[in-house]
């Protein structure tokens, strides 16, 4: 029986090896040989004998899943991948074109190792340039001015100026500038049309910057070593381009600095500025200061003079025979204000000829024509303004330091010169009788050291 059973199994096998056909009806039906093979689990896989020692548990294969439906996953699961791999390359691709664009926008908002930002439409700071630029109040309390053009820039720049923001129009502009300087400083480009509309010039340059208004004490003025010892006191100078012109004639006379009275405009207001081409980075400038504080930056022993602005013909007269007058009002004089300058004054609007000069008698300083020897020792220049002219205080200055009154001689018929220009000529005056002076002292020293040691 066993031996039959063994002979039937490989009949049987045989058939399956081969295969065969049945037919049932019309539908002829292959045998599935594999069948079996589908339902077998191996237990374990073998690799060659020179990978011996490796055993590889293989994967359990669920028998009641059809073949079909385990095809149609494997499918699915096929195209999931791709689609993955695909969705990853495209992202891949996608940030190397960001990196690639990011790099080139980096670069291009660089000059010379500096970045620079492109101002937005709408952007606050260009507001607040103007700001800075119109009102004094702000100035003074954001502790900010505004310098426009290429010069001005440069001449802040050189005299250690610190910088906060600069608005420039394009790159060439931008490269005009140290730029080594502007290594703290916010770089802005904006349209040029922009800073046109800002700008309060007729042909802006493209460039302007806000800087931190400076400490007289604590910049380098290159002309230092060109002074004499001259200062100019500035009494309530009203007009922009006067005060501007004056600072610019002290900075080429060689003056050792220059005070400014309350009362006077505001020293960085733009017009003035422009006026002073410079003048504010070559030499000390001190604003809005007290009488007395006037005196604490004056050298001690110093004497100081005014201009006397009067040009009636019978004042004139008078001064060309050396006859000093000695007047017993303020009225007499014209030259002179008999209220004290009081903290407001820069508000106060009044009229030097009023009833209250009355009876009131000034100090007595005697006069000098601006070309006689008043400047032989460390001297002083009070300039007043044409609208109210000096103080009471700079005429009491002048008494106590035995000044005088310089007067320039004008034809008939003229009211007086432009205080400008009546400060250029008395400055540049003095910087010669002054330079005259050091020179004979210093010939006086040399001829005395020669004798000692001949």
């Amino acid at each position: 029986m066993a031996a039959y059973t063994r002979g039937m199994i490989c009949v049987i096998s045989m058939i399956e090896r081969h295969g065969f056909l049945t037919t049932r009806g019309c539908v002829t039906v292959e045998s599935k040989r594999y069948v079996r093979g589908l339902r077998r689990k191996p237990v374990r896989v073998l690799f060659p004998e020179n990978e011996t020692g490796k055993v590889i548990k293989a994967p359990q294969i669920q028998s009641d899943e059809p073949k079909i439906q385990r095809e149609t996953r494997g499918r699915i699961i096929s195209a999931a991948t791709e689609h993955h791999e695909e969705k990853n390359s495209v992202r891949t691709r996608t940030d190397a074109q960001s990196a690639t664009k990011h790099a080139f926008t980096v670069t291009k908002n660089e000059v010379d190792g500096l970045r620079y930002e492109r101002a937005s439409p709408g952007d606050k700071r260009l507001a607040r340039l103007v700001s800075v630029a119109r009102s004094r109040t702000f100035r003074d309390h954001q502790g900010k001015i505004l310098l426009e053009g290429r010069r001005l820039i440069c001449d802040a720049l050189d005299a250690g100026a610190k910088p906060q923001t600069v608005f420039f129009s394009t790159v060439d502009r931008l490269r005009e500038l140290p730029l080594d300087k502007l290594r703290r400083a916010t770089l802005v480009k904006v349209k040029f049309e922009d800073i046109k509309l800002w700008s309060d010039v007729v042909a802006p340059q493209g460039v302007i910057a806000i800087f931190s208004r400076p400490d007289p004490s604590q910049l380098n003025f290159a002309s230092k070593g060109h002074s004499v010892p001259l200062s100019l006191i500035c009494d309530n100078i009203r007009d922009p381009g006067n005060l501007g012109t004056m600072l610019r004639c002290a900075a080429a006379a060689g003056c050792h600095n220059v005070l400014l009275t309350k009362g006077c405009v505001d020293v960085w207001e733009p017009k003035v500025l422009r006026a002073a081409m410079g003048a504010h980075f070559r030499l000390p400038i001190y604003p809005s200061l007290d009488w007395d504080d006037v005196e604490n930056h004056l050298p001690k022993p110093v004497t100081v003079h005014v201009a006397d602005s009067s040009g009636s013909p019978n004042r004139s007269r008078e001064v060309e025979v050396n006859v000093s007058p000695e007047p017993s009002k303020a009225g007499d004089y014209g030259w002179v204000s008999t209220r004290p300058n009081r903290k407001n004054m820069e508000y106060e609007d009044y009229d030097s000829d009023s009833d209250s000069d009355e009876g009131l008698s000034l100090p007595r300083v005697d006069t000098k024509l601006y070309y006689d020897s008043w400047a032989q020792s460390p001297t002083a220049l009070v300039i007043g303004g044409e609208t109210h002219g000096l103080s009471l205080e700079a005429v009491q200055l002048a008494e106590k330091t035995d000044g005088h009154r310089l007067f320039i001689p004008v034809v008939p018929d003229v009211d007086s010169l432009n205080s400008a220009m009546a400060a250029s000529i008395l400055l540049f005056e003095g910087r010669k009788q002054l330079l005259k002076l050091l020179q004979t002292s210093g010939k006086k020293r040399q001829c005395k050291a020669e004798r000692q040691f001949p």
